[in-house]
């Protein structure tokens, strides 16, 4: 049994295919644990669209301070029929993200060997960027409203949010990772020639950050050139800097072209570590498939990775890492999604049997 340091974690595994992934990834983590002699103490909390049928609420109107002792959040995925969209989400995500300042979003995007990409030609290695997301402020605000409802007056209005310590510091934490990285590239997706306001205020920020970072390279793309080019060429980018709708779109796309959604992690950052971050694969709840048992634990065990390399355990995270590689190249162990036939769970147990061993 692992001896070493214990870290408390929250468990929120949601709704639909949350509440199969998650165990999963939970399995192979405490096996990480095992071997790198940490330990990972699990405190569940049954907040979803289910919890909000029975009490008419995502999570109880103390739950941020119930979560703020823990060293981490581990989600699953927020969503299902007969719960709309936006308040799932600003039920839940939305105000832990914010409560707790975490505003870097951090989605890794890469291809794998044994992992086909729809994109011709594309191999193991070709497609390795990061989209770093700004994730508490842009577009998704709640400044707005109806009037006229109903009658030939009617409008809506939806406000853009964009704040100089906001954009500053996802920008900053961008430059800073790609400091790190072989390209040291960033990329700025921005929108200036339609949206007037927001996206030049983006772009100034953008060159004003550059500035401080003499040993980093720079490029800006409009957010549908960028998308373009991503299925073009997608070996170009490095770190891509977005705001909260752009970064949103894009992380989606990415993965899709690595081959599934189910294999892309997440994490919602608070980098000065003042409060709990949160760590959730990018897929959905896919309530069509729950219950079936054949969802892809991959996007979720690799969340627990970067958890892992967030919580100082870098060489856990690496070997979880190529556990996930070796288990879809060499062992040939695939879900439907990845063009297989294993259940979760066997996913589940071949990665976890690797990490012990590899």
């Amino acid at each position: 049994m692992a001896t070493g340091k214990k870290h408390e974690i929250a468990v929120i595994m949601g709704d639909g295919i949350g509440k199969e992934v998650v165990p999963e990834g939970m399995k192979v983590l405490e096996v990480a644990g095992e071997r790198f002699g940490f330990r990972l103490a699990w405190t569940p909390y049954p907040w979803s669209c289910e919890h909000y049928h029975r009490t008419g609420e995502m999570m109880p109107k103390n739950g941020l301070d119930t979560l703020r002792k823990y060293d981490a959040i581990y989600l699953g995925a927020v969503g299902y029929p007969g719960v709309p969209d936006h308040v799932s989400l600003w039920g839940l995500l939305v105000p832990i993200r914010r409560g707790f300042q975490q505003y870097a979003n951090i989605r890794p995007v890469r291809t794998m060997k044994g992992i086909a990409s729809p994109l011709r030609d594309i191999e193991g290695g070709k497609i390795d960027f990061i989209v770093v997301r700004e994730n508490t402020e842009g577009e998704y605000s709640n400044i707005g409203g109806r009037m006229f409802d109903g009658t030939e007056q009617e409008f809506v209005v939806q406000n853009s949010v964009f704040t100089r310590r906001g954009v500053l510091n996802v920008m900053r934490y961008a430059f800073d990772m790609a400091r790190k990285r072989e390209k040291k590239r960033v990329t700025s997706v921005t929108k200036s020639n339609g949206i007037s306001f927001t996206m030049p205020y983006w772009d100034e920020i953008f060159r004003e950050v550059a500035k401080g970072y003499p040993d980093v390279k720079t490029d800006q793309y409009h957010v549908d050139s960028l998308c373009a080019t991503l299925v073009a060429h997608p070996e170009r980018f490095d770190v891509v800097v977005a705001s909260n709708l752009f970064g949103d779109i894009i992380s989606d796309l990415g993965p899709a072209l690595t081959g599934s959604l189910g294999v892309a992690p997440s994490a919602s950052l608070n980098p000065e570590r003042e409060y709990p971050s949160t760590f959730e694969p990018v897929h959905g709840s896919a309530p069509d498939i729950f219950g079936k048992g054949i969802a892809n634990p991959i996007g979720q065990i690799l969340t627990g990775a970067m958890m892992l390399d967030h919580l100082g355990y870098p060489e856990a995270a690496r070997t979880i890492e190529r556990a996930v590689e070796v288990a879809v190249a060499d062992r040939n162990v695939r879900t439907r999604d990845l063009g297989g036939e294993a259940s979760t769970r066997q996913m589940g147990e071949t990665i976890a049997e690797l990490v012990a061993t590899l």
